[in-house]
This record gives C-alpha cells, structure tokens and sequence, in this order.
C-alpha cells in the first residue's frame, strides 16, 4: 500500500463529516496562529479542547479511539520534567545560583554566561522553565553592573531555544518527537548536541554587538530590582535532594532508560518529602500546555481520519518537501506561523514516508525549535521573557527582530548543514 493511500479518509466518514474536520482543524490552527479567537477570550490551549471536543462529538474521531489518540509518553514526560523543575523552583536552588553569580560573576564573563548557562540548562531542562529563572538573574545582574538589560534579556530567550535543541527533554516538540520517533536520549543528543554548541558560538558573536553599544541604562527602564536580590550564597539544604535527583535522571536518560520512566521516577522520588508541599510542586506545572497538548493529539488524529495527512503527503511530493533543504525552510515557515508544537504535530504524519526516516525526525526537531528565534511570538520561550522584563525593560518586536532574524538564519545554516554531514 502506498503512503497516500495508508492517509487515505476513512470510507465510514459521510461527506459531512469530512467537511466538519476540516473546518475544525482549520479553525483551530488559525486560532493557534493568532493567539486567540476574534472577539472572545479562548487562547490556545482552550481551542485545542474545544476543538478535540468537536472531533469528538461529531463523531470523526470515535470516543473509544480518542484515548488512544493521546501519546501518553509524551504527557507523562512532560508532566514529570515539569514538576522535577518545580521542586527545584520551590526548593530555592535556582535562586540561590542567581544571587551567587550576581554576587561574583565580572562583567565582561556576564554575556557568555548568560548565553551558555541558559542554553546548557535548556538542554536538560524544560527551556520555558529555565526562562522564568533567568529573567529575574539577568535584570539583578545587569543593574548591579550598570549596564543595558535588554542584550542579556535576548540572550536568554534565544540561547533557550538554541540550547533546547540539544536533547529530547529540551522542549515540548522534542519530547513528542523523540516519543513518536524512538530515537534514543544519546543518539538526539550526538546528532543535535553539536548544533546546540555551535549555535550557542553565534548567538554570542550576535549580541556582542548590541553589548558594546555602552553600559547606560535604556529609556523608560524603571530602578526596581527583582527579589532575587538579597538571596545568600547556595546551601545544601536548598540544594541537596532536587539536585540528586535531577542529576539521577539525566544519567538515567543518557544510560538509555525511556525518558517517561526515568523522568516519571524522579518526580515520583521527590513527591516522597518531609520539606515541602507537593501542592507548591504542582503550581509551577504549566497545565496549559499539557491541556493544549492533550488536545491537539485528537484533533490531528481526526485531521488523519478525514484524509488530510494523504492530502498533506501528496503536496510534499509535488513540492519535493523530501529534499532536506525545503523540509528545513517549510517547517521554520509553519512554526513561525502557528507556533512549532502545531507545526510538529501536524508534520509528524509525513516522516514514515520520507527515505530516511531518522534524518528527517532530527531535521523537524531542529527547524522548528531553531526557527523560533525569528520574532518574539515565535515559541513560549521568547513570550515569557518578553512578560517577565516588561516591568524592567520592554522589549519591542524590532528589538527583538534585529537580533532573533541574524541568529535564526546562522542557526538554521549550520544546523541543516551538520546534519547534511551525519547523516
């Protein structure tokens, strides 16, 4: 059987239902594209409910089958890494960490600690997470040492994109990636490692040239420094426990246990405590993100039923999508446009069919997560240290766009052309 026809809509959908799917996938993509539906309050995440709802209710999707439409690898990867974090969060260690470097750190090393702290711990970590726990650093940091936020603040978001390409625990798209693919923790981790470093290298050679534009404070930059100001020096018993733990799991990771298990088994140990409410843990998940992502699991598996993944394959044929180079520049194009979760889970149906398999989950995994440093709404990342500075230092789309433009382009270049070389 071809792959078209292995798309193909199933023949027990009346024309009707066929029409209903794809109004409601295409209602919800453009609500995904422009944050919110016209005139009402719903964002994304209550769309991708909304919309799995419908699939549901009109029968394209079959109640039995919406459950297992749901990669719950995914869900419970997800969900593990983000509370592990929320232990670390709640328990002070990042914060500790911060007030250490801002405490010691000279100057001229601030920029490409900055840059490399973040990405090496939006490697591991969740990159949004590490977002909201650099903001606050960079603000405190810059202050004390008379100099502009707003290069340190681009840092950050960007160098988490760049970093989080790394490994499969990097980002939301990684981790669906890496659970619908099977491409093991190690092997991500050699092919896009590199790319991470380089990656990391030219966002740097970037924002030195917004850093030597001087040390004065911007225009309408306020004085107020974040709380992370008076924090002492790290101490064992902020540090202790989180910290095993989370150095547990990634061992767990890189020796080869599935990432749900191993990320499932960490949460698991650190939900066993005397010091903290696991209810503080549970705040910092973002369960918006695991609702959206719930969500638009059925309404792509519906999209699959009426035929537009067929639909979908044959356009990447007559558009010769199988070439890495236009794979690469279609797949930024789309994150760009509706976000690179949406983008992932919409393109995932057509790798099975391209001639190797392997290279194009890696050339996914890369495009969409380097191609959101082009503007500010380009992933999660960028937004939250957008909101996070605006009390310190707004950031404009231009601002933005002058750094996030140059680094995408390089990024993406050398990207494309290590995994061209590795194959």
């Amino acid at each position: 059987m071809s792959p078209v026809a292995a798309f193909a809509a199933s023949p027990a959908l009346p024309e009707w239902k066929m029409l209903a799917g794809y109004a409601i996938f295409a209602a919800s993509y453009l609500v995904f594209a422009l944050g919110r539906l016209p005139g009402l309050k719903t964002d994304r995440s209550a769309m991708a409910i909304v919309g799995a709802v419908a699939m549901v209710a009109l029968g394209i999707v079959p109640l039995g089958s919406a459950l297992r439409a749901v990669d719950f690898p995914t869900i419970v990867l997800l969900f593990s890494m983000m509370l592990l974090i929320g232990f670390l969060r709640v328990g002070g260690g990042f914060d500790d960490l911060a007030g250490l470097l801002a405490n010691r750190l000279p100057p001229r090393y601030l920029l490409p600690t900055v840059i490399f702290a973040t990405g090496v711990l939006s490697a591991f970590l969740v990159n949004d997470v590490v977002c909201l726990v650099m903001v606050p650093f960079v603000v405190l940091t810059t202050r004390r040492m008379d100099l502009r936020p707003l290069p340190y603040l681009l840092a950050v978001a960007t160098a988490s994109n760049i970093g989080s390409v790394a490994t499969i625990t990097g980002n939301p798209q990684n981790m669906l990636i890496g659970s619908v693919s099977g491409i093991s923790y190690r092997d991500f981790l050699m092919h896009l490692g590199p790319v991470a470093v380089i990656g990391l290298g030219l966002d740097w050679l970037v924002l030195r040239v917004f850093v030597s534009a001087g040390r004065a404070q911007p225009a309408g930059a306020t004085s107020v420094v974040p709380d992370v100001a008076a924090v002492p020096d790290p101490s064992p018993r902020h540090l202790g426990k989180p910290v095993m733990v989370t150095v547990a799991v990634v061992v767990g990771f890189l020796c080869g246990v599935p990432p749900a298990m191993m990320a499932a088994l960490g949460a698991a140990a650190m939900l066993l405590t005397r010091r903290r409410d696991p209810q503080q843990a549970y705040a910092e998940v973002n369960w918006d993100l695991l609702i959206f992502f719930i969500g638009l699991f059925i309404i792509v598996d519906g999209a699959e039923n009426v035929g537009l993944t067929g639909h979908l394959l044959a356009l990447a044929r007559r558009g010769n999508l199988q070439q890495s180079g236009v794979f690469a520049l279609v797949t930024a194009a789309i994150s760009n446009l509706v976000s690179n979760v949406p983008a992932v889970m919409l393109l995932k149906g057509l790798i099975p069919s391209f001639p190797n398999a392997h290279h194009a989950w890696l050339l996914l995994a890369m495009a969409s997560t380097l191609a959101g440093n082009l503007t500010i709404t380009g992933s999660v990342a960028n937004l939250i240290v957008v909101e996070q500075a605006r009390e310190w230092t707004p950031i404009g789309f231009w601002d933005y766009f002058k750094v996030g433009a140059p680094v995408t382009v390089l990024t993406l270049a050398v990207g494309w052309g290590w995994l061209r070389y590795v194959g």
